[in-house]
C-alpha cells in the first residue's frame, strides 16, 4: 500500500516532477527529439549471448509500462523495445531490464558500450529468473572491475519511494530456500545497476496465465516494479 498521508502528500509533490525528472534523463543519454518531445519513457530488455533466455516473459515490460502510467503518471511505452549492447539505439534507453535463467556473455566491444552506457547515465535493472547470478556477476565485474555489488538496506529509498517495503523485497518463486536479496552498483554515488536475486519479481509482471501467480503476488511485483523504476528516474 501507499505510505501514510504525509508521504501521499509528498508523493503527489514528486509527481508534479516526474515529467521532467524524465525529459532530464532522456536529454543525459542524447536522446532523438521525438523521444523527448513525446514525454514518454522506454523501458528497452537487453538481449545477449551465451545461451541465457534474455527474451523469456515477454510480455513483461508492456504490463510493467501499463501500471506505470496507470499507478505513477509516468508515461511509458507499451510496446517492447529489444536492445543490443552494439546497436546504435542503446543510448535511446534510459533503462534496460534484462532477466534470464543461464549463461551470459558479452564481447569486449560490449563491455565497453556497457560502461559507457552507465558513465553517461544510463540504468539497468537486472533480475535473476533462476541460474544467471554467476554469468552475470562475472560480466559486470568486466564492465567495472574496481566496483562491488553492495546488498541494499531495507531503509534504501527504493523500497519506499513510492510502494513501502519494510522488509525489503518480496519472493516470488521458492528455488533454493534463500531469503531475497536486492543488490546494487554505483557510479559517483548514483545506483547504475539494481540486481535482485532469489526474488524474481518480474515473472510477477507476466500475464496472470504465464506462472499461475496469485493476485496479491503480482500486486507487490507491480509496486516494487514502480518503485525500481520511479527511482531510478529520480537520481
Amino acid at each position: 500500500v501507499l505510505k501514510t498521508a504525509a508521504h501521499r502528500g509528498r508523493y503527489r509533490s514528486w509527481l508534479s516532477l516526474i515529467a521532467g525528472i524524465l525529459i532530464v534523463a532522456l536529454g543525459s543519454l542524447g536522446l532523438a527529439g521525438a523521444d523527448i518531445a513525446n514525454g514518454k519513457l522506454t523501458i528497452a530488455r537487453l538481449k545477449y549471448s551465451g545461451g541465457g533466455d534474455w527474451y523469456n516473459d515477454p510480455e513483461s515490460i508492456p504490463n510493467l509500462a501499463r501500471e506505470l502510467t496507470r499507478r505513477a503518471g509516468i508515461e511509458t511505452n507499451e510496446e517492447q523495445q529489444i536492445v543490443n549492447l552494439t546497436d546504435d539505439a542503446l543510448f535511446s534507453y534510459p533503462i534496460l531490464f534484462m532477466t534470464g535463467h543461464g549463461e551470459v556473455k558479452w564481447t569486449n566491444t560490449e563491455v565497453q558500450k556497457m560502461r559507457a552506457y552507465f558513465i553517461h547515465g544510463g540504468f539497468l535493472f537486472a533480475d535473476d529468473d533462476y541460474g544467471m547470478d554467476e554469468a552475470f556477476r562475472r560480466e559486470m565485474k568486466r564492465v567495472f572491475p574496481d566496483k562491488e555489488f553492495i546488498e541494499l538496506p531495507f531503509s534504501h529509498p527504493i523500497f519506499h519511494i513510492i510502494y513501502d517495503f519494510p522488509s525489503g523485497l518480496s519472493k516470488h518463486h521458492e528455488h533454493d530456500k534463500k531469503p531475497p536479496q536486492g543488490f546494487g552498483l554505483f557510479h559517483e554515488g548514483r545506483l547504475i545497476v539494481f540486481y535482485t536475486y532469489e526474488s524474481n519479481i518480474s515473472d510477477g509482471w507476466a500475464n496472470p496465465e504465464t506462472h499461475d501467480d496469485p493476485p496479491e503476488k503480482r500486486e507487490t511485483a507491480f509496486q516494487m516494479g514502480v518503485n525500481i523504476i520511479a527511482f531510478a528516474l529520480s537520481q
